[in-house]
């Protein structure tokens, strides 16, 4: 960081830039990095740490990233600072969400409505995750594909986590390469 934000700043700029944004974290850190090298809080080599180090840690990106502004600016109050201004808002909007829903839930229209727009989301994720492995299917390497899925869902099965899970695949894939066009 070149100058440094007060407590107060560094908290408001990101409350403000994290909770404008719906979905995934990459437009609020994107909106962070913005506003902080605008008030020259942060140089582009420091944005690079942040955001290769939010990618590095497991959870959320934007609070890996919010956390890390906080530690560059504060050490660790700033790190709590960030963390409550990068979640706390997101958290109550869920809540009082959650506690309508849940007083809404007892009329059968909206029991229909939220079972719809599950159906809706599972929908969604099914075919873009058919989107992504079509190719590797319906493709010459097949039997690939498919010896990979099953040894996924047998470690699944056995209890295995899924980041032993995702290290077997990584090792699966360096021992048995696709070469060339797997379409």
């Amino acid at each position: 960081m070149t100058a440094r934000p007060t407590l107060a700043a560094l908290t408001w700029r990101i409350a403000a830039d994290v909770n404008r944004t719906v979905g995934g974290g990459h437009a609020a850190i994107e909106l962070m990095r913005r506003s902080f090298a605008r008030s020259g809080w942060l140089r582009d080599v420091d944005h690079a740490l942040l955001v290769a180090v939010s990618r590095f840690t497991p959870g959320t990106n934007v609070l890996a990233y919010s956390a890390g502004l906080g530690w560059m600016s504060h050490r660790l109050g700033g790190v709590a600072a960030a963390l409550l201004a990068s979640s706390l808002p997101g958290a109550l909007v869920v809540t009082v969400s959650s506690l309508i829903v849940s007083r809404l839930a007892r009329y059968s229209a909206v029991r229909m409505a939220l079972a719809a727009a599950t159906l809706v989301a599972a929908w969604l994720i099914l075919s873009s995750a058919w989107a992504l492995v079509r190719p590797h299917v319906l493709g010459a390497r097949r039997l690939w594909a498919i010896g990979t899925a099953l040894a996924a869902v047998g470690l699944f099965a056995a209890g295995v986590t899924p980041v032993r899970v995702l290290l077997v695949a990584a090792a699966w894939g360096l021992l048995f390469p696709v070469r060339g066009d797997a379409t």
